[in-house]
């Protein structure tokens, strides 16, 4: 988006929703993004200070939901396999630079990867060959020591190594022991790997995404394992309160197809209630029209006019056809949805003759809701990004200077802090150890063996 659009966009009263693209003024839109309602902003302490969550997850939805908690202040410790350790580790490029000066234990290995850098801030890695039985011996004291153990292990794998749920809570009874899977502790697909891609096939999510004529399309980030770690994160949050009110640990049991099948939301609901199979419909809405990206000049944009009033106003202000929202054809939504294909050439004709700037200027502030389809890097240049500083600039002692897209949420009008960079493999190994009570003689032997 060019720099003069941004501009304007903010004068308009610009927000992050397309909704929001109506008739806000400059000063509500400047309250509202500077929270300023006469109170300092003081954001609140950290409300899972003090707890420990020992985190046996890699790759994206264990990781995600195990830096959340760790956002939110708790010490998560991330075991990782000695040698290569988490599977994201190796998923370069893109990687970080890499200083000259960077420490020398960690010189043996590879730039820190783009990847695992997105869900790991705010954490511990420590390396342990837990199948040994010294390194067993320090799962076990970790989980003495633990509130919370995260795990994305094939179900029932872990048991095989002495670290079930069966196994932790005898050390640990008030341990909250949250395991990961791709279909869950039981069923016949409960010992099966889960991937996100597979399980956006398997669960719905590919038939109802792509153009209506074109094969299914997987959505364009792991979707799955995203909102997989989010359901992960509420459950931990909600068996620590839980655990508040009876001492009790908990054992929970979320999965990759669970989570994708709730997140199919009114689709699965069409069909449960009515039969209705679902349906791949591109970027349009099967109920509202017009609700869906069109091609301009030079570019796309999203158009969403989802009732009668909004119709109106771009019936009259964009595609200059004032008679359109009197036509029977077009005169509420349901005769849209069944016209759909002459009132979505119509659009498309008139908006192909001008470039994208130009609609977006005349959409600003008409009370239409719409957006332009920003790349990442247009994405990052929107000015909401920098007024609401959703990217924070880290050191990290391998990479020098990093950024990372902040913590989703503020309170009171304040982030959470970004209070570790994401670590490099093995880097607090010897720390997490010693407050565990090994010597340094003890932790050179487990060295030189290579448990650790």
């Amino acid at each position: 988006m060019p720099a003069v659009l941004l501009r304007r966009a903010v004068s308009s009263g610009t927000g992050s929703r397309i909704a929001a693209r109506g008739r806000r003024t400059v000063p509500r839109y400047a309250r509202a993004l500077n929270v300023d309602h006469g109170a300092p902003v003081h954001g609140i302490p950290p409300p899972l200070q003090g707890v420990k969550i020992l985190d046996l997850t890699r790759v994206l939805a264990g990781p995600t939901s195990t830096m959340l908690l760790a956002d939110l202040g708790a010490d998560v410790i991330k075991v990782e396999e000695v040698s290569r350790g988490d599977d994201t580790r190796s998923w370069n490029p893109p990687s970080a630079p890499l200083l000259a000066d960077a420490p020398e234990q960690a010189s043996h290995l590879p730039p820190e990867s783009a990847y695992f850098l997105a869900v790991n801030r705010n954490k511990r890695s420590i390396t342990v060959n837990f199948k040994q039985p010294e390194g067993l011996a320090i799962i076990h004291k970790l989980v003495k020591d633990s509130d919370v153990l995260v795990e994305n292990f094939i179900s029932g794998k872990l048991a095989e190594s002495g670290l079930g749920w069966e196994d932790c809570r005898k050390i640990n009874p008030r341990l909250i022991y949250a395991s990961i899977t791709g279909y869950g502790q039981t069923g016949p697909f409960s010992k099966a790997a889960g991937y996100d891609v597979i399980v956006e096939a398997e669960a719905g999510l590919m038939h109802i995404t792509g153009e209506p004529d074109g094969p299914p399309c997987k959505v364009g980030v792991a979707a799955t394992d995203i909102a997989t770690g989010l359901y992960a994160h509420g459950a931990i949050m909600a068996a620590l309160l839980s655990r508040q009110r009876t001492g009790k640990g908990v054992w929970i049991d979320c999965n990759l197809f669970e989570s994708q099948l709730a997140g199919l939301a009114n689709i699965a609901s069409n069909y449960l209630i009515a039969g209705q199979e679902g349906g791949r419909h591109g970027t349009a809405h099967p109920s509202i029209v017009p609700y869906q990206v069109f091609p301009c000049k030079d570019g796309f944009i999203m158009i969403g006019a989802g009732n009668d009033k909004q119709f109106k106003l771009f019936a009259e202000n964009i595609l200059e056809r004032p008679d359109l929202p009197s036509d029977p054809k077009f005169s509420n939504n349901k005769a849209r949805v069944a016209n759909r294909q002459e009132l979505v050439s119509l659009i498309t004709d008139t908006l192909q003759k001008e470039g994208r700037d130009h609609w977006i200027e005349k959409l600003t502030g008409l009370g239409v809701p719409f957006g332009p389809i920003n790349n990442i890097r247009q994405t990052f240049a929107h000015p909401q990004v920098a007024a609401r500083e959703m990217v924070t600039e880290v050191e990290h002692p391998r990479a020098g200077k990093i950024k990372l897209v902040s913590p989703a949420v503020s309170y009171n009008g304040k982030r959470m802090p970004i209070s570790r960079p994401p670590p490099y493999l093995s880097q607090h190994t010897t720390e997490v150890l010693t407050e565990l009570g090994y010597s340094e003689s003890e932790i050179a032997g487990l060295r030189e063996k290579k448990i650790i």
